[in-house]
């Protein structure tokens, strides 16, 4: 059953990671950053080299902007939803989720493998969001930003962005003769990135200290809002507009599920690069992976009904 297979392949990963860890609390520090900066970019080269480029990967980024930015805005108009979602981390949380680290893994578990060029998609969408709307969303209003700075930081997140190196050298190896070697010799490097990745999404789920994760009802009370948000309310909308546009049910599932995953550690990242509201967007990010091993086999039991 893909379900079983799913756990079976996450959970693993996730236990190993959060185990290394507790007794090498320094260590996803060492491996994340090159991982970042060489291992994402060579994975995704594989993974889009192996599903294949076409028109359709950028149809999934419009998607995604379409979709969070849709989002975003019903937050900011709504004043129930304003009320209950004011805090900056908060907001982001409800919005940008972890489709990289964690939705490739679930594309891979429960879609056939021409799907992934629309997780990429997705995946390429939300890192040039959140790394360039994040900090300005994230900045204190009563801080004046300079408009050169702003675009300086949006062409600077586009240079360093993984997806977007990824995405480069995918197209420039594709163009070459030699693609299918290319593709061959790195798509296990590719899947072996993805395996650290997970790992060390669970090492991050340690490294909050106590007071970052201790459970009380306060702070589950001012997290739910987001939850429900980023875990139920975000895949719904994506599946309503896949189904408006006429997305075919392969295209249609592979966004939702993108959709549904967890708060992405970014969220958490530019917290502690702000200085501001670091415990509720560790408390959203570890509680919402948590919670996203249940409701994303929801998810697609769902999708797998309505088809």
């Amino acid at each position: 059953m893909l379900i079983l297979r799913f756990l079976r392949e996450l959970l693993p990963l996730l236990g190993a990671g959060y185990l290394i860890g507790r007794y090498k609390p320094g260590f996803s520090s060492q491996i994340a950053q090159p991982l970042i900066n060489y291992g994402v970019p060579l994975s995704l080269m594989g993974i889009l080299l192996k599903s294949g480029l076409d028109w359709l990967l950028f149809q999934a980024v419009a998607m995604a902007f379409l979709a969070i930015g849709l989002l975003i805005a019903v937050i900011r108009i709504s004043p129930n939803l304003r009320r209950h979602i004011g805090r900056r981390s908060l907001l982001l949380g409800s919005v940008f989720g972890n489709s990289g680290y964690f939705g490739i893994p679930v594309s891979l578990a429960f879609l056939p493998s021409q799907a992934l060029s629309f997780s990429i998609g997705y995946d390429l969408g939300t890192t040039l969001l959140v790394w360039s709307l994040g900090p300005m969303l994230m900045k204190n209003p009563s801080t004046s930003l300079r408009e050169k700075s702003v675009w300086e930081k949006l062409l600077s997140v586009l240079k360093s962005s993984p997806a977007c190196k990824g995405l480069v050298g995918a197209m420039l190896i594709h163009m070459t003769p030699w693609r299918d070697q290319v593709t061959s010799a790195i798509w296990i490097p590719s899947r072996i990135v993805i395996v650290l990745a997970l790992m060390i999404v669970g090492m991050r789920l340690t490294s909050f200290d106590h007071a970052h994760t201790s459970v009380n009802r306060k702070m589950c009370a001012l997290v739910q809002p987001s939850l429900i948000l980023k875990l139920m309310i975000l895949p719904a909308l994506m599946l309503l507009l896949s189904k408006a546009f006429g997305l075919s049910s392969l295209m249609c599932n592979a966004l939702v599920l993108q959709a549904a995953t967890p708060t992405a550690i970014s969220v958490l990242l530019l917290a502690e690069a702000r200085g501001q509201e670091q415990k509720v967007a560790a408390y959203l990010v570890t509680l919402s992976t948590l919670l996203a091993l249940i409701t994303v086999p929801i998810w697609f039991l769902f999708l797998q009904s309505s088809t």
